[in-house]
């Protein structure tokens, strides 16, 4: 049997990858100059914090009701 949160952890780690790798690509943008890469850059972050939170939330009401 499949765990059930297997998959929400994975994306859950993914989406937290993401915004640390995102951190290098803003920098070299900026470094470069190219204020509306490092502008697209930045929403993408931003899009995986909030991700990253919901999943983070979600998975811990998961374990919860697992331990109830």
């Amino acid at each position: 049997m499949k765990d059930q949160n297997y998959d929400l952890i994975h994306v859950l780690q993914m989406s937290l990858k993401h915004i640390w790798k995102l951190d290098t690509y803003i920098a070299d943008a900026d470094e470069r100059g190219d204020t509306e890469l490092a502008t697209w850059f930045r929403k993408m972050q931003e899009n995986n914090r909030k991700a990253g939170e919901q999943g983070k939330k979600m998975l811990l009401a998961r374990l919860q009701e697992d331990m109830s």
